[in-house]
């Protein structure tokens, strides 16, 4: 028995004594020791001081999503009774295709072309379901990268939306800009544009904001997308849209994808990536389209089963729930019409905080030009406000923005608008 409990001591002892070195081993071990920390995402940074705040007059003009008028977040009504319908038809969680759910994906890119458009009649269109707009884009990029036979620079309007940037550079391409916003103007540098546009080498990638551009809300007029089509075609360029706001822009889902109808009307084979976070406020649900428009139906059957290739070891399949929504609101007509009238309600709000905001501002007796709050469209709105005056106009007012006077009009309610125009006032008199 003294024999046994000594064995079992030593082996213990050993056992302990072996642990006790691994344990020193990995205290050794850094794997991560050069990994530096990474900046604060900008808009994040923002909500968050912004519920540290105790000021009751506190307002959050950060965030990218609609709120109501008491600045809650929408649920459409349209969008409500899609789920019930969902519900009720007991429907399975199986997998989706990996090009996502085929109805939805038709009923996508009709609604970016138009009914009985041409390019869907002909077969000329490669469409999947992507997650949302940023999984949209990454898909195009993905594909582009894959087979693209020019440049590896892709050309971003200066400025773009802050994800663009880093999700092409992820695909390895070289990111650079032309003109686009003007800030003496708080409006769109159409020569500066023309001028950079006409200076790309022929073979290169061009992105374009199909309306309602983010983050400037500065959109070109339809003579002047007619004339940057032309030029795009004559110095053979590639152009992918990203639409992400089509009929939340304007209220008129037509007219907010009048430039990606006109470009396939000239002609251009594209690329489209299509968002339904804002028009349809499926932000959580991440619902979205990727199409590219091919020159044969034969192109653009290799084409799907290439982009196919590239989404099985990405993510494998996409999310059934929100496309499912999306496509009971598409397919139904009476549904459908619901949801355009929600939709351009949502629109109206937004069109009618600005000028409400304007009204304030003179108003309150400023003697500043604010007419770009008016003619910029969509969620955000570029005020022409200086790093130090949205600096002040946090500090004082308890107003938040981020630095380059960016503001999202979703913030802004017939209860709020009066104090932040006299903020507003107050740092740029």
């Amino acid at each position: 028995m003294a024999q046994r409990t000594k064995l079992f001591t030593a082996s213990f002892n050993c056992l302990k004594n072996s642990n006790n070195a691994y344990s020193t081993s990995l205290k050794n071990i850094s794997w991560w020791g050069k990994v530096e920390m990474g900046p604060p995402d900008a808009i994040l940074g923002v909500t968050e001081a912004y519920k540290r705040d105790t000021n009751p007059k506190k307002i959050n003009l950060g965030v990218g999503a609609y709120r109501d008028d008491d600045g809650k977040p929408y649920v459409l009504p349209s969008v409500r009774k899609a789920e019930q319908i969902i519900v009720s038809s007991a429907l399975d969680k199986e997998y989706s295709a990996i090009g996502g759910n085929p109805e939805f994906c038709k009923h996508s890119i009709n609604f970016a072309l138009g009914e009985n458009n041409e390019i869907v009649k002909n077969g000329l269109n490669a469409t999947v379901q992507g997650i949302s707009g940023t999984g949209s884009l990454r898909i195009g990029a993905a594909y582009l990268s894959s087979f693209f036979p020019g440049s590896r620079d892709i050309y971003l309007p200066a400025p773009t939306w802050g994800n663009h940037v880093p999700l092409f550079k992820h695909t390895g391409f070289n990111v650079k800009t032309y003109r686009y916003y003007d800030p003496k103007t708080c409006g769109f540098d159409f020569q500066g544009a023309l001028e950079d546009i006409s200076k790309i080498p022929e073979n290169t990638i061009i992105l374009l904001h199909a309306c309602a551009h983010n983050p400037t809300g500065v959109d070109p007029s339809a003579e002047q997308w007619a004339e940057i089509s032309q030029l795009v075609q004559k110095k053979r360029l590639f152009p992918y849209f990203d639409m992400a706001y089509q009929g939340f822009g304007s209220g008129d889902v037509d007219k907010d994808a009048q430039a990606v109808r006109l470009f396939v009307k000239d002609g251009h084979t594209l690329c489209l990536s299509q968002s339904y976070a804002k028009n349809m406020g499926l932000y959580g649900e991440r619902v979205g389209a990727f199409s590219l428009i091919a020159s044969s139906k034969d192109e653009a059957a290799r084409t799907m089963s290439q982009i196919k290739i590239l989404i099985r070891p990405m993510y494998s399949n996409p999310p059934i729930h929100g496309a499912r929504i999306a496509n009971t609101i598409l397919s139904d007509p009476a549904l459908k019409k619901q949801w355009l009238v929600e939709l351009k309600g949502m629109a109206d709000r937004i069109i009618g905080v600005r000028t409400q905001l304007r009204d304030n501002l003179k108003k309150e007796g400023s003697s500043r030009d604010w007419a770009h709050i008016t003619n910029q469209i969509g969620m955000f709105c570029f005020t022409g406000l200086t790093p130090p005056q949205v600096e002040k106009l946090t500090k004082d007012f308890s107003i938040y923005l981020t630095k380059d006077g960016r503001i999202s009009m979703a913030g802004v309610t017939s209860k709020n608008v009066e104090y932040l125009a006299h903020g507003i006032h107050e740092v740029t008199k």
